[in-house]
Parts: C-alpha cells; structure tokens; sequence
C-alpha cells in the first residue's frame, strides 16, 4: 500500500517524514504555518467521531491515526508505556530515584537531630535567630528538592514525549536514542516551563495582592477566586506548550503560541482530560505512598505528622522515598503520554495531522483500504 519512497520516518520528531509530507522539512513558519503535519493544501479531516461513529483508520502504533476520544489517549499512554517499557520504565525510574536521592538527603540535612527546624520544635519560647535559621532551612530544602524535581520533570517531559512519538507510528526506541532526539531542546523546555511558571504564578497572585491591599474583605474574596480562575484558565491554555517545543522544534514564546491556539475553543475539553489525569495521578500516588508512609512511621516508632514529630531517620526516609520512586515510576510516562497524546489529538482536528502520520506510517491515506494493519477491520 506503500508507494515509492514512502518507508517509515527514519528520522526523529521534527524531521522530514516524521508528520511531514515528502521533502518538507521543520516547520519554520509560526502558529499555524504549514509545517510539521500540516502540509500546503490539507484542511481539517472530515470524518471522525460525532459523524455517524469513528471512521476506520489505520494503526501503526499505539494510537488509531484520527481524532481521538478520551479513552483512547488514555489508553495510548498505558499502551506506549507496555509495548515500550524498558524504555519508558528506564526514563521514568532514573528520573524518580535522582529526585528521591536528592529529596532524601536533602531531609535528611536540614530535618535530621540538631537542625534549626528540631531545635524550634523543642524549644516552647524560640529567639527571633532561631526562628530566622529555621525558615532559612525550610527555603533552602524547598530550594534543593525544587531545583531537583524541576530537572527531573524537564527531562522526563522531553524523553517521554519522543518516545510516544515514536510509539503513535509503530517504531521502537531506545533511552539512548530518546536522549540524543531530546538533548538539544532541554534547555528551552526548560525556560518554557519557568515562563509558564512565571505567567501562572503571576495570574495567581496579582488579583490577589490587588484585593490585599484594598483590605476590603469582599474584594479580597474576589481577588482570590478571580486569581485562582485566571491561573487555571492560562494553565490549560499552555498545557500543550512543551510537546509543541519537543515535537515542532519551536521556540519557547512560538510554542506558546502553538498551545494558545491549539486549545482555542476546546479549553473545556482539554481542561477536563487533564484535570482527569491529575486526580488519577493523585489516587495512584495516595494508594502507593500512604501505606508506606504509615509503614515507616511504624517502623521508625513515630507514628504523628511527617513534620512535627517524625524522626527523619535513614529508616524512614528509605521507606517513604521508596513510596515516591514507585509512584512517580508509574505515574510519569501516564501525565507524559496523554498530555502528548492530547496535544496530537487537537491537531489532527484542527490541521490534518493523522495525514501527515498516515504517510509517515507508510500508508497512502488515512483511509487506505487495502494497508491492512493493526486497527483495520480485517487486520
């Protein structure tokens, strides 16, 4: 069913063949400009789901190359996680054990006997200076486990997203081919996600400093839930933001862009698939952590809150920090994929990428009868 010339991609996200039609290269147009599966003539797909049911489409990977329901980003991110796990679980758990290594030491200086934060807790009547070296040690420990958790969370973002590019057309990767696609472009994933940091924090807490200062009770109230709404909203405006750097080979403020207009008049939509996402990342990390946490308390004879009278022993901090790297582990490559895969979604509605992947994938059209593949009715 393949013409000539039309093999899989051999290059990675971004290069020609991976969502580019034969001889484009990136995209180095902006939001919108024809580019990586947006080829010069191609408009929206006209079937899909809501026209009489989900047209047959073809499957190289994980994914039904068409418009996708939530379901099946769902089930496309466990999936690339399955078929693709030595890499993914490679990615996910070198990434949370340097985070735990990180956090546990980190615990372990600033919480351990003799810290600041102990002596403040045994001493009823503290000194202004004793109360100062306590919230240095606090702003020090959030400062460490931050820095750590934002590199880690850089990383995992770039590696996980090329390989569930990969995974959409059916190719296998391994982690040293994940970093050597993704290398080059952690750094700008890494100013995108302090920019969106920085514009998010700044939605959030602006309308709020504003109704302070009014020191009128009901426009304080206001300037809360109007922070906490325009945070939120701008949030999911930028969600799809870093797999547009990873995968266009944007910039920071084009990829933006890209995301801004991608979830233009599908923010409920977006919104609720990830705000899905996280709650499920919350009970999986809450059913793998809690009886670990309550194991090492039992363990380590503390048994009250982490921070009040939990003695932060190796014991404990073992145990616990092994809770996070398994949690983290498994949650990783789920936030990653659908977050990519949602990302995918709204362009194949919005600019024919599932064109763009079909010929990629080697098949002449999305609806190509007789490239019989995984998903094919006959297959």
């Amino acid at each position: 069913s393949a013409g000539p010339g039309q093999g899989p991609p051999t290059g990675g996200p971004g290069a020609p063949g991976w969502g580019a039609g034969p001889g484009q290269g990136p995209p180095t147009g902006g939001p919108g400009a024809p580019g990586w599966g947006a080829g010069p003539g191609q408009g929206p797909p006209t079937g899909g789901p809501g026209w009489g049911g989900p047209r047959w489409a073809p499957k190289p990977g994980v994914i039904p190359l068409r418009p996708l329901g939530v379901g099946e980003i769902l089930d496309g991110a466990v999936s690339t996680a399955r078929a693709h796990w030595r890499t993914v679980l490679g990615i996910s758990l070198g990434v949370a054990v340097f985070i735990q290594l990180i956090s546990l030491f980190a615990l372990r200086f600033w919480f351990g006997d003799g810290s600041a934060l102990t002596a403040l807790e045994e001493n009823p009547d503290p000194t202004g200076e004793e109360v100062l070296d306590a919230v240095a040690d606090l702003f020090a420990l959030g400062s460490v486990t931050g820095l750590a958790t934002l590199i880690g969370s850089v990383i995992a973002t770039a590696m996980l997203t090329v390989v569930v590019a990969r995974a959409v057309l059916g190719r296998e990767i391994s982690i040293a081919e994940a970093w050597a696609e993704s290398r080059g472009r952690l750094l700008r994933l890494l100013g995108l996600i302090l920019l969106t940091g920085l514009i998010v924090g700044a939605a959030l807490l602006v309308p709020i400093l504003i109704g302070g200062i009014s020191q009128f009770v009901p426009l304080v109230i206001l300037g809360v839930i109007a922070g906490v709404l325009l945070s939120i909203w701008l949030w999911v405006r930028f969600c799809l933001a870093a797999p547009a750097l990873m995968l266009e080979r944007q910039g920071v403020f084009t990829s933006l862009g890209r995301s801004w207009k991608l979830v233009g008049g599908a923010w409920w939509r977006v919104f609720g698939i990830q705000l899905l996402i996280l709650v499920l990342v919350f009970v999986v990390s809450g059913i793998i952590e809690f009886p670990l946490t309550f194991l090492a308390e039992f363990v380590s004879n503390g048994g009250t809150n982490m921070f009040v009278g939990t003695e932060m022993t190796w014991t404990y901090l073992l145990i616990t920090g092994a809770g996070a790297v398994i949690s983290s582990t498994i949650t990783l490559p789920i936030s990653a994929g659908v977050t990519a895969l949602l990302y995918m979604d709204q362009r194949m509605r919005r600019e024919a990428l599932d064109l763009e992947l079909a010929r990629a994938a080697g098949f002449d059209t999305p609806n190509d009868p007789g490239a019989a593949g995984p998903g094919h009715p006959g297959y």
